[in-house]
């Protein structure tokens, strides 16, 4: 039977990581986990309370009794923060750049960071973020860290954006500059490849192309795992 790996997918937001961590995933049939998604949920509660992002205090009272979960539907998967489903919210313009903001306080990333671990306890899983290679699971069998042209990667979130007359272009690439240039330079965790990640220009490739390039690590490393 082959190995059972742990796979950490890293980059920047327009890289292209969900679809690439969630078709690596389907091919080996692991499971896939958007931590994104989790400080995604995170921040729609702390929208919701009116908690500003660098109130420790009260993000502390929120998370201690806060439960954040993925549930399969028909429909596909669910994130729920607590009893609210907040999936259709996660990807909000304004939910984004909070989920920056509250991603770089300690009393947020340690809440996950158990989260997270927990469920990379048995490996077989693709995990797509920002930190997964160099903080969350720094042992990783495999480490890749997607990166893309800024044009690009703000052409790709601009089109998978619900219609918005008050949303241009321009703006979606101006946020991403912004979020790139706080992940980057955050104390807490900044958004950089592992040492020993593997870098991926997605510039030019299709998502197969992508998932064909670590499709032949993963085997590598499989094969050249012991047993």
């Amino acid at each position: 039977m082959p190995k059972r790996l742990l796979i950490a997918i890293d980059g920047p937001a327009g890289a292209g990581k969900t679809s690439v961590s969630r078709k690596l995933a389907e091919r080996l049939d692991y499971t896939y986990v958007d931590t994104g998604a989790l400080y995604r949920a995170v921040a729609v509660r702390v929208d919701d309370m009116g908690i500003g992002s660098d109130d420790d205090a009260a993000l502390e009272e929120l998370l201690a009794g806060l439960t954040i979960r993925y549930e399969k539907r028909s429909d596909g998967p669910r994130v729920l923060a607590g009893n609210i489903d907040v999936t259709d919210r996660i990807r909000e313009p304004k939910i984004t750049m909070l989920a920056s903001a509250v991603s770089a306080r300690p009393v947020v990333r340690e809440f996950l960071l158990d989260v997270q671990r927990q469920l990379g306890s048995e490996k077989a899983a693709v995990f797509e973020g920002r930190d997964m290679g160099t903080v969350v699971f720094p042992d990783a069998d495999v480490k890749f860290f997607l990166i893309a042209d800024i044009h690009e990667r703000a052409l790709r979130r601009f089109r998978e954006l619900p219609t918005d007359p008050t949303l241009s272009l321009d703006k979606v690439e101006q946020d991403m500059t912004r979020r790139d240039r706080n992940d980057s330079t955050r104390d807490v965790a900044p958004l950089k490849p592992a040492a020993d990640a593997v870098c991926i220009d997605s510039t030019k490739l299709s998502i197969e192309e992508v998932v064909e390039k670590m499709m032949a690590v993963v085997h590598e490393r499989m094969n050249n795992s012991a047993p």
